[in-house]
This record gives structure tokens, sequence and C-alpha cells, in this order.
């Protein structure tokens, strides 16, 4: 099947298929089936001049593609074009499919997404996993996955890969949870807990976020840093649209960067960290509030409503967010912060303080910050979209076990 859906697939930028005659026929599918997913439906003709290759060389390549059921015909295309009307092409709306799971403090969800990226079968399940071990917690996590697999299977789909969000951090073999902090989870590795007849990456919850933003945000640059929070909080810095992993893969623990060195306790082990500020859980407590199922939505309605507790405990995360920031953008100069996952919800209260402390503190003119409009589902859908790509990146490795 594919193969784990990193930034860097088969026949993306990351990994070069060979420079045979082989190579160079599997790099022209992938570029048949991105220019038909990005800009179909599209007559042969059309991919043809968009590609450059010749209309027989592209016929060709279509055909197979359309024998392993990657595209689809839809007929003829539209009155109006000058010459024959050719037959337009897109991707197949059964088929391959990316499975996308996320495992959250308190919640599991897994869904399904068609090579349209269209979402065609979702589950979610909540209650909180904070210091229980992996073995159970995977185990509810592979139930979810195995409904959604059935529901995906009844509309003509099958699961080309699945590709698992954590909130840790994840070792370059894209099996094993290093350590997730807020789960108290440390070298657990998920393959030998997950379908092994599914091929399985995991990743850290931000970089899902980040690549989700890449993908589907509307004008989202290919350089930019992406900042997730749920109960703890995760950035993602991508560069030139690929992700900056570091040495081990553990960039972008922003939540542990210290604000004030003196203050509160970690679970990481550290004092004084973002997250003891800016996460769910300091915000609700320094509002006065208990926590409950829907945080987010509590502490929003309570700002909405005036609640001047809850709105500076809000300024204050925001004042933490752009102290912890600033060193960020400082020494990555990215274009532009994009604010993601729960404090999506949250930018009305949090964004002045933060864009106040950011100008004042950055070196160079302020940096631009946004809110993504994919909220928390980015996680879990940039998951199932990195198996899309990954299947778009090398559609003949999905052929030839299709």
């Amino acid at each position: 099947m594919t193969a784990p859906p990193h930034e860097a697939h088969p026949a993306g930028p990351g990994r070069a298929l060979p420079d045979t005659q082989q190579g160079m026929r599997r790099r022209n599918l992938a570029r048949v089936m991105h220019t038909v997913s990005a800009e179909g439906p599209l007559s042969r003709a059309a991919v043809a001049s968009r590609i450059g290759l010749t209309r027989a060389a592209v016929s060709t390549l279509v055909d197979e593609l359309i024998r392993t059921g990657l595209l689809e015909e839809l007929g003829p295309e539209r009155p109006g074009r000058v010459g024959r009307p050719g037959s337009a092409l897109a991707v197949s709306a059964r088929g391959p499919a990316g499975l996308g799971a996320e495992v959250g403090v308190d919640h599991l969800a897994a869904c399904a997404v068609d090579l349209r990226g269209r979402v065609r079968a979702r589950a979610v399940r909540y209650g909180t996993h904070r210091g229980r071990s992996p073995e159970p917690v995977i185990e509810q996590l592979a139930a979810l996955v195995r409904r959604v697999v059935a529901e995906a299977e009844g509309e003509g789909l099958w699961p080309a890969g699945l590709a698992v969000a954590v909130p840790g951090l994840v070792a370059r073999d894209a099996r094993t949870v290093v350590r997730a902090p807020n789960l108290d989870w440390h070298d657990a590795d998920l393959s030998a807990l997950l379908p092994a007849d599914i091929p399985l990456t995991v990743d850290n919850e931000a970089n899902f976020g980040a690549l989700a933003e890449l993908w589907l945000g509307e004008g989202t640059p290919r350089d930019f840093l992406h900042v997730s929070a749920e109960i703890g909080i995760g950035a993602a810095v991508v560069v030139d649209g690929l992700l900056l992993r570091g040495t081990r893969g553990f960039a972008g623990e922003l939540g542990h960067v210290p604000v004030w060195p003196d203050g509160p306790a970690c679970p990481c082990g550290g004092r004084g960290c973002l997250e003891q500020y800016a996460g769910e859980k300091a915000v609700l407590r320094a509002a006065g509030l208990e926590p409950g199922e829907d945080r987010v939505g509590l502490l929003a309605r309570r700002a909405e409503a005036g609640d001047e507790e809850v709105r500076r405990a809000l300024r204050a995360a925001g004042t933490a967010l752009g102290i912890a920031l600033t060193g960020a953008v400082n020494l990555l100069d990215p274009e532009a912060v994009v604010l993601g996952g729960a404090l999506a919800g949250l930018a009305p209260w949090l964004l002045p303080s933060l864009r106040e402390e950011l100008a004042r503190r950055t070196a160079g003119p302020a940096c631009p910050v946004s809110v993504s409009e994919l909220g928390p589902e980015g996680p879990l859908l940039g998951a199932a979209h990195a198996v899309v790509r990954a299947v778009l990146d090398d559609p003949a490795a999905v052929a030839e076990c299709g």
C-alpha cells in the first residue's frame, strides 16, 4: 500500500523516486493524479497541456489510473469548447481512502477521507485518558477505526493507510510515542497496539494540524508557524511547504518553552512552561472555573457575556503566548503565525494581548497572526489527508497492492 504519510512522500520532494524508466513512470503517474486532484475535472488534453507531456503519453497513464480505480471518467466535457469534446477526468470517489485518528487527553476520534478530500465516515469517543496506560486507550481507538473502516467500505472505499495524531513527542520511526506528558506515556510503540493490516504512521498533533492548514487553509503561506492547543500547547514550523522536524523529530514543543522560569511545576519536569499559563486547564483555573466537557465553549460563552474574570484570564494567556512566540518569531522569521485547535475558538480574547506582546518584543516588523478556520478538527483532518497525499504522490504503490 502507501508509504507512511509524512510530508516527504515517495514521489514528493523529501525522497525522490529512482531516476530510471520505472521511476519516471511513477513520477508521471503522480503528476497526473496531483493535476486532476487540484484542477479537475479535466480532459486528457488539458492534463497533457498542464504537465507538458504528449496526449498519447498522458492517455496511457490515465488508462492505467482508471484501471486501478484511482481516476474515473465523468463523461464528455461541457459544451462551448472548440474542437471535439474530451471525456472529463476526476479522482475516484471510490477506492483508496485516508484514515485519520487522534488521541486527545479527553477524546478519541477517527475519520475516513476519500481522494476528493471529502470526509466519508467519522467517529468520536469522549473520556479522560490522563494517567491511563496506552493499551486500553489504543484498544478503544482501534475500535473507532474499525467502525470507520466498516462504514467507509460500505461506500466502496478501502483504507490506504492510517495516520494517528498524538499530543506528544514521536520518534523518527513514526510509530513510538517517546513522551506525552499530559497522558503520562513513555516509549509507547503504537504499531504493536493498532491493526497490523493497515500501514501506520504516528505523528505529533501539532504537525498534522499544520499540514491540514497548509493543504486545506485559505491563502495559507508556505512559511508559517502553526500553534494549537488543547490541554497542552504544541507548535509546528512549516518552511517552504515542509515541516521542520529537528534532529530527533521533536521540533515544535512550544508548550514547554519557559515563560517565567520560577513559575509552577509542569508535567514535563520543568517550571513556568507556557502550558501552565495558556493551556486550557490553566486558563480555567485562572478564571475560577471547573473543567467540563466543553471547556472552550464555556470560556467563550463567559467571555462573550462579559465575565471580567474570564476575560482577564484569557488576556493573561494571550500575553504568555506572545512572550513564548517572540523567541520563535525572532529566531525563524516566519511569514505568519496561525492559531489553531482550541485557541481558534478563543481568539477574540487572546489576540489583542498576544499581538501587543509580540509586536513589543519582536526585533523586526510585527508578524501577522491569523486564526485557522479548521479549529480543533485540524489534527484529525491533517492525519487523514496525509494518507491521501501519499496516494497522490505515488499512485503506483497503491495500484500494486490494491
